[in-house]
């Protein structure tokens, strides 16, 4: 439930929006291949299986 402008949320909150995010230490940071980030489970899960299955990305909370 969004609350309109100027009306209050009554308690309710939306879910914090995270994203998935996997660093490369074998690269230089600033290499195009350092970090990837992913928005959703299922897009790290499928380019881990496709690139470095033996590794995890950890989940990060996104800041406003």
């Amino acid at each position: 439930m969004n609350a309109g402008k100027g009306e209050e949320n009554q308690g309710i909150q939306d879910p914090a929006m995270t994203v998935f995010v996997y660093v490369n230490t074998s690269k230089q940071v600033g290499d195009a291949e350092h970090v990837k980030v992913f928005a959703t489970t299922d897009a790290a899960e499928t380019w881990f299986e496709e690139n470095d299955p033996k590794d995890v990305a950890f989940e990060c909370e996104v800041l406003e």
